[in-house]
């Protein structure tokens, strides 16, 4: 089996997950407390695909979900401690291949103010009210441009 490609990022409430796989057919997902397992058949072999991530920290597993589309897979995971940051989405230090920072999404959130703590539900509204298998809309509220000047911005660990 081998991995799907993947880049993640970090927000108040929850880390959010997004699998760059093309056409996937019979995609699981399983949220554990401490632990995330995404496979998926795919590719024109229709190989099996499987991630399973030890995670830097608890989350709601009832309250994370997910949206397929024609290009990817989101996963959005509900933090169990809102409000902590992850420099790391996995438990290890160690590097893996197939994962990288959404840098697009990534924002130092912790000087920000309380603007963003809705994004969850806004989220989870989106994810009942969408139908078929569009792109999912921007889920930033702030603009980019604010932050994007600072020389002390703090980076994430690149696992």
């Amino acid at each position: 089996m081998h991995p799907a490609t993947a880049k993640w990022y970090d927000r108040r409430d929850s880390v959010y997950i997004e699998f760059c796989v093309a056409d996937s057919k019979d995609v699981k997902i399983n949220f554990e407390k401490a632990k995330f397992v995404f496979s998926y058949l795919g590719g024109i072999d229709q190989v099996k695909h499987e991630n399973e991530v030890d995670l830097f920290e608890a989350i709601d597993q009832n309250e994370s979900m997910h949206k397929r589309t024609d290009r990817s897979v989101l996963c959005c995971l509900r933090k169990a401690e809102p409000g902590k940051a992850w420099p790391r989405l996995t438990k290890e230090k160690a590097k893996l291949t197939w994962l990288s920072v959404d840098f697009n999404n990534w924002k130092d959130w912790e000087d920000d103010s309380d603007e963003e703590l809705g994004n969850f539900d806004r989220f989870s509204e989106m994810m009942n009210n969408m139908g078929g298998e569009d792109d999912l809309p921007d889920l930033d509220v702030a603009d980019d441009d604010e932050s994007a000047d600072s020389d002390d911005e703090k980076m994430p660990d690149l696992e």
